[in-house]
C-alpha cells in the first residue's frame, strides 16, 4: 500500500454536493496540488479535520469550482493512512475533471471498497466491522441500520472475542502446567476442561442462532407469493414494489417465470418472488414455470398464499396451503377485497389471514403487521451482535463443531493434549470470523460487494 488512491465517493447522478476521497502517502500533497486555499495558507499546514475553503483546480490549473478541503494524517484517519477529502458541487463533470487532475499527480483510481480494505489491513477495524460498512450502506430499515451500526462499533467482535479469550485461557493453562511442572500452578483437571467447553458451546450455539434474524435484517426475508392462476400475485408484487414490476392481465397464467423484487413492508424488508400460478400445466413452458414456483416455495422463509376472495376456497387452495405451511410460516391472503366476498374457509389449524384489495390499498397495513408478528425486528441481544452473512455463520458453525468434538473426546476419555487440538481449530475458525486469521481469498470476496469510494 505504498501508492495513493482516489475516488469519487458520492453517487454518479447530479447532486448538490460531490466528494472526492484520497488515501495514501501522497494524499495530502496531491490534494494540495489541485486545491488553492482562499486564505493563502498551504493545505498541508492545516490542522487535521479542519475544513478549508478555496478553489478546486483542473489538470491545466484552471479553476473548476469553489470547494472545501480537509485532511487527516495517519494513523488517526479512517484508513490509518494520510487522507484528504475535497467537497465540491455535485456536477459529474466537475468531479471527473478534479479526479483527472489528481491522476495527473500520480494518484490512481481506487477499487471497490479499497478505502475500507486499507482500514482493515492497517488495524483500524476488523473483518466483521468491515462487513458492517457494506451492510450499513445497504440498510433499508431502522433495525438494519441499528444492527450494522452496532457491528461497525465492534459489538459482534467483542462477543466473539469473549469466546475466543476463554478458549485461549483454557489452552494457556494446559500448556503452562505441561511446560512448567515445577511452578506453583493449579493442576489441569478434566472438570476445568468440561466446564470451559460447555460454556463455549453454549455461547457459540446462541451466536449461531442469531444468523437467521441477522441475514433477514441485512438482506431481506425470502418471501414467495404462491396461489392458483389469477389470484392477484403479480398485482400484489407491483403494489409492494411501488412500480409495475410484473405484467398483470385478466388472463390466467400470464406469469410464466419467477419475478423477484426487493420491497419494504412496514418495518421489514422482503425479497418477494412472484411465481407462476400453480396448477396442472397446459404446456411445456407453463410446466417449467410451475416447477420454478415450487422451487421458490422450498427456499422461502415466508409464504404468502393468495386466494381469490371473490371465489370459493377450493380443495386445490387447501392443498397449496398445506404444502406451503410445511415449508415456512404462511399467511393466507384473501385478495380482491373490492369485489363481493366469498366466505372465509374454516380451517384447522387456522393460519394468519389478511383480507386485501390491491386496487384500493385496503389490507396492506394489516399484511405488514402480520409479517412483523412473524418476523419481529426486536429481540434478544444488543444491536450489532447478530451474524448477518453466510461466511460469518460458517465460521461460527466450524467453531461450534470443533468445540463439540472436544467435548465428546473428553467424555470418551481421550487425553487432554489430543482433544485440545479441536480447541485450536475452534480458535482458528473464530479468528476467520473477525479477521484475526486473515485470508486473501476471503477478503477479496467480501470487498467485491463494496462500492467505489468506500
Amino acid at each position: 500500500m505504498s501508492d495513493t488512491i482516489a475516488a469519487i465517493a458520492t453517487g454518479p447522478a447530479t447532486g448538490a454536493i460531490g466528494i472526492l476521497r484520497l488515501s495514501g502517502p501522497g494524499a495530502i500533497a496531491a490534494a494540495a496540488a489541485v486545491f488553492r486555499p482562499a486564505g493563502g495558507r498551504p493545505l498541508e499546514e492545516s490542522r487535521d479535520r479542519q475544513l478549508v475553503y478555496g478553489s478546486l483546480l483542473g489538470a491545466d490549473g484552471a479553476v473548476i469550482d469553489q470547494a472545501l478541503a480537509t485532511i487527516s494524517r495517519g494513523p488517526h484517519s479512517y484508513t490509518g493512512e494520510d487522507t484528504a477529502e475535497l467537497q465540491c458541487h455535485g456536477s459529474p463533470m466537475v468531479l471527473t475533471l478534479a479526479l483527472e487532475a489528481l491522476f495527473a499527480q500520480g494518484v490512481r483510481q481506487a477499487g471497490p471498497g479499497e478505502f475500507t480494505r486499507r482500514a482493515l489491513l492497517n488495524g483500524r477495524m476488523d473483518l466483521a466491522q468491515a462487513e458492517a460498512v457494506a451492510d450499513l450502506i445497504d440498510a433499508e430499515t431502522p433495525a438494519a441500520v441499528h444492527q450494522a451500526a452496532g457491528q461497525l462499533s465492534g459489538a459482534l467482535s467483542r462477543r466473539v472475542q469473549g469466546i475466543y479469550d476463554a478458549l485461549v485461557d483454557l489452552l494457556a493453562h494446559f500448556h503452562a502446567v505441561l511446560d512448567y511442572p515445577d511452578e506453583d500452578i493449579d493442576p489441569f483437571r478434566a472438570e476445568t476442561i468440561r466446564s470451559g467447553l460447555e460454556t463455549a458451546k453454549g455461547e457459540l450455539s446462541a451466536l449461531l442462532a442469531t444468523y437467521d434474524r441477522g441475514r433477514y435484517l441485512a438482506g431481506g426475508i425470502p418471501c414467495a407469493l404462491i396461489g392458483r392462476p389469477n389470484a392477484g400475485k403479480s398485482s400484489l408484487l407491483n403494489a409492494l414494489a411501488g412500480y409495475e414490476r410484473a405484467i398483470v392481465t385478466p388472463v390466467p397464467g400470464t406469469t410464466r417465470d419467477t419475478v423477484e423484487a426487493r420491497c419494504r413492508l412496514g418495518s421489514v424488508t422482503l425479497r418477494v418472488i412472484d411465481t407462476a400460478g400453480i396448477r396442472e400445466a397446459a404446456d411445456e413452458v407453463e410446466r417449467i414455470g410451475v416447477e420454478r414456483s415450487r422451487a421458490a416455495l422450498e427456499e422461502a422463509a415466508l409464504v404468502l398464499l393468495l386466494c381469490d376472495g371473490s371465489a370459493p376456497f377450493t380443495a386445490e387452495d387447501a392443498a397449496l396451503l398445506e404444502e406451503a405451511a410445511a415449508h415456512a410460516p404462511t399467511i393466507l391472503v384473501w385478495t380482491k377485497g373490492d369485489l363481493p366476498a366469498a366466505p372465509l374457509p374454516a380451517l384447522d389449524p387456522m393460519p394468519p389471514v389478511v383480507e386485501l384489495s390491491v386496487k384500493t390499498g385496503r389490507g396492506l397495513e394489516a399484511l405488514a403487521k402480520a409479517v412483523e408478528r412473524l418476523f419481529p425486528t426486536g429481540g434478544q441481544g444488543a444491536a450489532g451482535e447478530l451474524l448477518t452473512n453466510l461466511r460469518q455463520a460458517q465460521a461460527a458453525r466450524r467453531a461450534l463443531d470443533s468445540v463439540t468434538r472436544a467435548e465428546e473426546s473428553l467424555a470418551a476419555g481421550i487425553t487432554p493434549d489430543a482433544l485440545l487440538t479441536d480447541v485450536e481449530e475452534a480458535l482458528s475458525a473464530l479468528g476467520e470470523l473477525t479477521g484475526a486469521n486473515l485470508r486473501e481469498d476471503i477478503t477479496a470476496r467480501i470487498f467485491e460487494r463494496f462500492c467505489v469510494g468506500k
